[in-house]
């Protein structure tokens, strides 16, 4: 860990997670077919960053003491996950959400810590087919489903 870095990318973060919270009051909260209006999730993510920013903060100041050399900064992973992050985005309309986020989770899980494939399997699967089912079924809100040729609409 880079505490230097890492202080910098929170502050970063923060700021970015509060105008993500700013700019989703000016999105409407209703949105036609859908309980759930299209403020909700810019909002949620902003908190969400803001909150673990302020955490990634804190662990910096407590970490500050204990480093003793500079650590070189890992710039494969990090490209790694900065282009499968890209691609990701690219591709939500045409494969789906649940597909294009469990191949994102499966990539950053292996880029983080090789190993452990079936745990990483397990993790991605549930976690991007539950956000799917809750915000679709349970909150009614709409996000982009299976590819029409596996059948989705």
């Amino acid at each position: 860990m880079n505490t230097t870095f890492d202080r910098y990318a929170a502050i970063v973060f923060f700021a970015v997670g509060i105008a993500f919270i700013v700019g989703a009051q000016s999105i409407s909260t209703s949105a036609y077919g859908s309980n759930v209006g299209a403020n909700m999730f810019p909002m949620l993510l902003g908190a969400f960053l803001s909150i673990m920013s302020v955490r990634l903060l804190i662990d910096t100041f407590r970490k500050q003491k204990a480093e003793k050399g500079k650590e070189q900064l890992d710039y494969k992973r990090f490209l790694i996950i900065l282009v499968s992050a890209v691609l990701y985005a690219w591709f939500l309309e045409e494969i789906g959400f649940v597909i294009s986020t469990f191949l994102f989770l499966m990539i950053g899980f292996q880029t983080m810590q090789k190993g452990k494939v079936w745990a990483s399997l397990l993790i991605a699967g549930c976690f991007s087919y539950g956000v799917y089912f809750l915000y679709v079924h349970v909150l009614e809100g709409s996000l982009p489903g299976f590819p029409a040729w596996l059948g989705g609409a």
